[in-house]
């Protein structure tokens, strides 16, 4: 998640700053969204070998979208008074990104890493099939023993997790909201 959320992030600002940049960044990240998590860790495991790398790469991939488009939209959601406000004071261009339209737009780029994080929890159980160490592969041995329990438990524990990192992200997400509006 840490490098989709700074290739993510890069990403929506630079697509925020160029409107055919956007359109290729969305079409991109929304065409590998739509490949089959396990053809697309197993394409991947061509070039990286099977395993963790693999996979990783391949859920980092997954998160892209809902990061660089919640990115991108946050800060067109930017009031551009605002942001003539800030220039009007001075500021250079890095300085009104990095501390007006960054911290205006956080809740809803927060948002997008929510979304990211939940989806990736869940597809990353999918890498066992390719040999990564993760949640998948108490629910690989349940399948493969024909073992129910093992499945419920390897189910319960990714759902957990799940939850767990969406609660944690919409209390972030909620408090950011509620210090822009204070």
């Amino acid at each position: 998640m840490a490098a989709a959320a700074v290739t993510g992030l890069v990403t929506g600002v630079l697509a925020a700053r160029r409107p055919r940049l956007e359109a290729a960044a969305l079409a991109v990240t929304g065409v590998i969204l739509t490949i089959p998590s396990f053809a697309l860790f197993g394409m991947l495991t061509i070039l990286l070998g099977i395993g963790n790398p693999a996979v990783e790469l391949g859920l980092a991939l997954y998160a892209l979208l809902p990061i660089v488009r919640n990115t991108r939209t946050g800060l067109g959601a930017v009031d551009p008074a605002v942001v003539e406000a800030a220039r009007g004071m001075g500021m250079s261009p890095a300085q009104v990104l990095l501390r007006v339209e960054l911290p205006l737009a956080l809740p809803v780029i927060v948002g997008g890493l929510r979304q990211a994080t939940v989806m990736v929890v869940a597809i990353a159980t999918v890498g066992a099939t390719v040999g990564a160490n993760d949640l998948g592969q108490p629910l690989l041995e349940g399948i493969r023993a024909n073992d129910r329990d093992a499945i419920f438990a390897g189910a319960l524990l990714v759902g957990a997790l799940g939850v767990s990192a969406d609660a944690l992200l919409a209390a972030l997400e909620r408090g950011l909201s509620r210090g822009r509006t204070a």
